[in-house]
């Protein structure tokens, strides 16, 4: 074999240096990243009040309208049942809300706070707002809108796409 057919095989496409996933995948990686170091931060930010993140969205529509049924948490976060009954459980072990079957519906659980539970949100708002901060720091009000725009347009295009099994993750 000659250095010139040597170079030329070097030059096949499977050759290629490998792309790393920013590379490849520029959107995408930019979204896990994003919202990994977004998780990181909200956990540090709600670790004195011994929530878990995701836990405090929870919460926060139990403020906005509390006695909701487990169904319509689920709805409003956009997670599974198993979801939000794992993560009521937790709450409701934590003493933040209590579950009572609705009277209307039997075979709907809903779900009340507690004055502990209502006792965090200071504490549950005022990380938010810090976190809130700390994520448009040094943003424009035009960048901060074109952002949050761009944002539910991809979340628009993730959820019209179908997913075995729903795509569902978790959170709490």
């Amino acid at each position: 074999m000659t250095d010139t057919a040597s170079a030329e095989e070097a030059t096949d496409a499977t050759q290629q240096p490998l792309q790393t996933a920013a590379e490849r995948f520029p959107v995408s990686f930019a979204v896990f990243s994003l919202a990994r170091r977004h998780r990181a931060l909200a956990a540090e930010l709600l670790r004195g009040t011994g929530l878990y993140v995701g836990q405090e969205l929870m919460l926060m529509q139990l403020w906005e309208h509390d006695g909701q049924s487990q169904t319509s948490l689920g709805r409003t976060l956009g997670l599974d049942h198993s979801t939000v009954a794992k993560s009521v459980r937790r709450l409701e072990e934590a003493g933040l809300v209590t579950r009572v079957r609705s009277e209307r519906d039997r075979r709907s659980t809903l779900v009340h706070l507690t004055e502990a539970g209502r006792g965090l949100r200071a504490s549950v708002m005022d990380a938010w707002a810090r976190l809130e901060e700390a994520t448009v720091q040094g943003l424009t009000a035009r960048e901060r809108e074109r952002f949050a725009g761009l944002a539910h347009r991809i979340e628009e295009n993730l959820d019209a796409t179908a997913l075995p099994g729903g795509g569902e993750t978790g959170c709490c």
